[in-house]
């Protein structure tokens, strides 16, 4: 029987404020490109720390998108190893509201929500090089 692979589970989370600029829409809302590209960002993590290469990200088989991003929000971008294959790895991808804005109570209002509000899943695959010649 083969042993599972140690890496299987790796987890890397990082944090981001979620600034102004990137409002496209009314309400300060924020364009679902942003919660990817932080999906990139924690991906290129796992590469590192599992292969000691940047890898790419090649592509998403789903992305959800269940509820709002807005600036003043910090935002908690996940990836998870689910699949490992010889050169690639399947990531689960997770977005959370750590903290919010509340603009009605002042300029500079904002709370951190009791539970992180999940706001955007993805399955995504990465893929790293194969082993060097020998």
């Amino acid at each position: 029987m083969t042993e599972p692979d140690p890496r299987l589970g790796l987890t890397v989370t990082h944090r981001r404020y979620v600034p102004y600029a990137h409002a496209h829409y009314g309400g300060a809302l924020v364009d679902g490109a942003y919660t990817l590209g932080l999906f990139g960002d924690v991906a290129t993590e796992v590469a590192i720390v599992m292969d000691g290469d940047e890898g790419l990200l090649a592509g998403y088989s789903e992305v959800r998108f269940l509820g709002p991003v807005r600036a003043g929000d910090v935002l908690e971008a996940t990836a998870e190893v689910v699949r490992i294959g010889r050169r690639s790895r399947e990531l689960r991808c997770t977005a959370r509201v750590a903290a919010r804005a509340e603009p009605e109570r002042g300029a500079s209002a904002a709370r951190v929500l009791e539970t992180p509000e999940v706001v955007v899943e993805a399955t995504a695959t990465l893929v790293v090089p194969g082993p060097g010649p020998a």
